[in-house]
């Protein structure tokens, strides 16, 4: 959800859309000098820059593209994988209407008549969202112009200049946020951000550039890496040791509750409540075969109960879909939607649906098990938690080699003491990383290895379905990890199975060549319920469910088109050529033309 408040002064009527964002304000609009006067003037415009992803953490296209999830959505990575994404037809993300909207507030605010505190506060405020802005803009570009005032229209050597560097553009997104955590208020409205929610930011974001450089040669900026590293440790720190936000007991709550204003893990809060019109109600895309189904492979990082490694049990790749969810860490159950999860109104365990193009897996994280309207659209969603600041500063302290069990202890193993589940041993996990999580991350290297491995297992599963995924796979350089496919449940071949968790058969697979008999003459279960029939078959096959050895089991398959991510090239987008064509100094990304 986003929540803009619309002011007649942020209204742009623009004469050409291909430079809306440097095109002046009509005559018409009130002018600065009589608008920015008091502190309420100050607040409503700066509460206008606030967008925040709400709902959309479960549902989120990137996401989708990652292996946490298969898609049938046309999403960008996977336009990208398969070769179809251009100069002339990529996704834009070159708008900046947002930009000058926080620039005009920024070339008139100290005009108010108010304190100085107060117009520091909400400068402060919108530094922090140019920061946002920027950080946004280099993520998909690297390179991009920097613009810390409204340009006019007669400014044609700022309107058509050359992309600044990427070093340039950080260095000031930094700069923005230092002046931020400096100025901006600890109390603030609920639901808008304050010193906390900026510091968490700070430290995201931080944390993002000092692992990008580390992992990414083709920026040549290895060597300052750890420069942002520390910036992301510190500001973890300062928030651990202020001492005023703890884990909520039960992680499952986070994602249910129809109140977070006074949980103290919660940091900033998205609201929602169907009495205000503002509604959250995504049950039908988060708990349905809608575009996005979990992957196995994710299923498959979550450690058993007793901290040990699923993927070191014996024929592990072979477990079946009610094996494969007992005795694991219990932040699986208020993730997936598991066996013998009874999904109201129905009064029985849910049987999942078997569908081409899905894993047969359901996500139960952003679902609200209820059928009262009002509970469904009224869960509140935690936009920013402790439970990141944590993590941020156990991988920062890793990367910079300076991790000791003393930070695991204060970081990680409180999330895993949470969850119910042993905690991380540094030197066990240095002394045998995990095989699997090396395969995948195959340059992570030195004395922290493993370390670093388990701490991206815990990333993972920590915030799965929460919007994180694609930006860490970014950064740690992970991008033939896009290329594979996500696999669904195991099945060894035809026959009867349980789907429920009670030893009784809930489906059966049958040969794509037979004829399924009609409703009275089918199998029965030892309960009376008839079985749900399935053809099988392989990928491509009209009809059926496409297991990997076709009816001699595997399992199910979403994808075989071939996959190829082009390093670096594919970590970024290309600049659209209608913006390249007017402006002939804007050089494309790596790789791109």
């Amino acid at each position: 959800m986003k929540n803009y408040i619309y002011l007649c002064l942020l209204i742009i009527a623009t004469a050409s859309c291909k430079k809306d964002f440097l095109d002046r304000y009509p005559q018409t609009v009130i002018s600065p000098q009589l608008y920015f006067k008091t502190e309420s003037d100050l607040s409503l415009y700066v509460n206008g820059m606030l967008s925040k992803r709400g709902t959309s953490i479960y549902v989120n296209s990137d996401e989708q593209s990652t292996d946490d999830y298969s898609t049938t959505g046309n999403v960008r990575m996977k336009n990208m994988l398969a070769g179809n994404i251009s100069a002339d037809n990529t996704p834009s993300f070159w708008g900046w209407s947002t930009l000058r909207n926080i620039n005009y507030f920024l070339d008139n605010y100290s005009g108010a008549n108010t304190t100085a505190e107060v117009k520091n506060h909400y400068a402060g405020l919108a530094r922090y969202y140019r920061a946002l802005f920027y950080m946004d803009k280099v993520k998909v570009y690297s390179n991009v112009p920097w613009y810390s005032h409204v340009i006019e229209a007669s400014d044609s050597a700022s309107l058509y200049k050359a992309s600044d560097p990427r070093s340039l553009i950080i260095d000031s997104i930094f700069k923005d946020l230092d002046y931020a955590v400096n100025n901006v208020r600890e109390s603030v409205p609920a639901g808008t951000p304050g010193l906390w929610a900026v510091k968490t930011m700070y430290a995201r974001l931080a944390l993002h550039e000092g692992t990008y450089r580390k992992y990414h040669p083709e920026l040549n900026l290895q060597n300052t890496a750890n420069r942002f590293l520390e910036l992301a440790k510190t500001q973890a720190n300062d928030i651990i040791t202020s001492g005023k936000f703890l884990l909520t007991p039960n992680y499952g709550d986070l994602f249910v509750s129809q109140d977070l204003s006074a949980n103290k893990e919660v940091i900033l809060n998205t609201v929602y409540d169907v009495a205000k019109q503002a509604g959250s109600d995504i049950n039908s895309v988060v708990s349905a075969n809608f575009e996005q189904s979990p992957s196995r492979d994710l299923v498959q990082e979550y450690l058993m109960i007793d901290g040990s490694r699923f993927t070191s049990t014996d024929d592990y790749q072979k477990k079946q879909y009610v094996e494969e969810f007992k005795n694991r860490d219990p932040r699986i159950y208020a993730t997936f939607m598991t066996p013998g999860f009874v999904r109201l109104p129905a009064t029985t365990p849910l049987v999942p649906l078997l569908s081409t193009g899905f894993t047969g897996y359901y996500q139960k994280k952003g679902y609200q098990n209820s059928i009262d309207p009002n509970v469904r659209g009224g869960a509140d969603v935690p936009e920013l938690r402790y439970a990141e600041v944590l993590l941020t500063y156990a991988e920062a302290s890793a990367e910079l080699g300076s991790l000791t069990q003393a930070d695991i202890d204060k970081s990680i193993n409180l999330l895993r003491t949470r969850a119910g589940i042993p905690g991380l041993n540094l030197a066990n996990a240095n002394a045998n990383p995990d095989p699997v999580l090396a395969n995948k991350f195959s340059d992570v290297t030195g004395a922290n290895k493993g370390a670093i491995l388990e701490i991206r297992r815990e990333r993972r599963v920590e915030f799965a379905f929460e919007g994180k995924r694609y930006d860490d796979l970014m950064r740690w350089n992970g991008g033939k990890v896009f290329e594979k496919y996500p696999q669904g449940m195991y099945f060894p071949g035809l026959g009867q199975y349980d789907l429920t968790g009670d030893n009784v058969a809930d489906i059966i697979l049958v040969s794509r060549t037979a004829t399924i008999p009609p409703v009275d003459q089918r199998i029965k279960n030892s309960l009376g319920v008839t079985l749900v029939y399935y053809k099988v078959g392989t990928f491509g096959q009209s009809g059926s469910i496409p297991l990997e050895n076709g009816e001699t089991g595997g399992p199910i398959v979403t994808g075989l088109a071939p996959r190829t991510f082009v390093a670096p090239k594919y970590y970024y987008f290309p600049i659209p050529i209608s913006q390249t064509t007017q402006n002939p100094k804007l050089q494309q990304p790596h790789g791109w033309e």
